[in-house]
């Protein structure tokens, strides 16, 4: 396999004056009367003129004679080739890919919505030019397949998978350094560097997003609780050892029971009208 090889083309500007003065030539020898001379001057100046090319930063020719590859010529500026050179720009500038959301199951087999922008350039132009057909319909489908991948290759999220580290929703980072990974090694074969690559869209799909929604609220209701009386528990030890510190008052067990009783009710009451009990345990 052939890899790029790059060459610098002669300044245009030379053969623009060996142009011009052909021209002029052909026209001189046209007006007096020598025909042949002025035909072949004019037609050495036009085929000399098809060797012209103007090459912007960031960007690249491909040329290639009879076939046969002769090299890509990268430097900006105005240059002249081998008229028989057959001519092919490519870009190297970044370009964005944002790809629509598909619908494909995770890890755990959950239908999911997922989608991704990819930044990417072409860093090799003979592999863009000549190791695959279309290099940006390559980019399109590749991406595709490898956002498939990655989303059977990790669940959603842990809640049906404890033991699983990594998920979608969570490990930002750590997804994104796959993608990048596997978007790199697919997209090699065609000369493609990505720059970056991340998620842009993920979320269930729609005939589980409603049940997977109430699985999501439910489990935050259960954090928030535990939070919530983790902290009662220590501010019911905290006024216990307050009260015998300072000698306030003294609690028998029982009334010891019923005060903690009545500050666990209070504290966790979240907002709603508790209802304490003034007497004791067996009252």
């Amino acid at each position: 396999m052939k890899h790029e090889n790059l060459i610098k083309p002669q300044s245009g500007y030379v053969f623009l004056m060996l142009c011009l003065g052909l021209l002029f030539l052909g026209i001189a020898a046209i007006v007096t009367k020598v025909i042949v001379v002025g035909a072949v001057c004019l037609a050495a100046a036009f085929f000399l003129m098809s060797g012209f090319i103007i090459i912007n930063p960031n960007e690249s020719s491909v040329l290639v004679l009879f076939g046969e590859y002769k090299g890509s010529a990268k430097e900006n500026g105005f240059f002249w080739v081998n008229p028989f050179f057959t001519k092919r720009k490519i870009s190297l500038r970044a370009r964005n890919f944002d790809s629509h959301p598909i619908k494909v199951n995770d890890k755990l087999g959950n239908p999911i919505m997922i989608g991704i922008v990819l930044v990417w350039r072409v860093s090799e132009t003979f592999k863009a030019a000549f190791e695959v057909n279309d290099f940006e319909s390559f980019v399109k489908i590749q991406s595709e397949s490898a956002i498939r991948k990655l989303a059977g290759t990790y669940p959603y999220d842990n809640f049906d998978d404890e033991q699983q580290d990594i998920s979608l929703r969570s490990n930002t980072n750590e997804v994104h350094e796959e993608l990048v990974k596997e978007l790199s090694e697919r997209l090699s074969i065609a000369g493609i560097e990505v720059m970056e690559a991340r998620i842009s869209n993920l979320s269930y799909a729609q005939e589980i997003a409603h049940a997977m929604l109430q699985r999501q609220q439910a489990t935050a209701i259960v954090a928030a609780r535990t939070k919530i009386v983790e902290g009662a528990v220590g501010m019911v030890e905290l006024a216990l050892n307050a009260l015998s510190k300072k000698q306030i008052i003294d609690l028998d067990e029982d009334k010891k029971a019923a005060m903690v009783s009545n500050l666990m009710v209070v504290l966790c009451s979240g907002g709603v009208s508790p209802v304490i009990n003034t007497g004791t345990l067996n009252q």
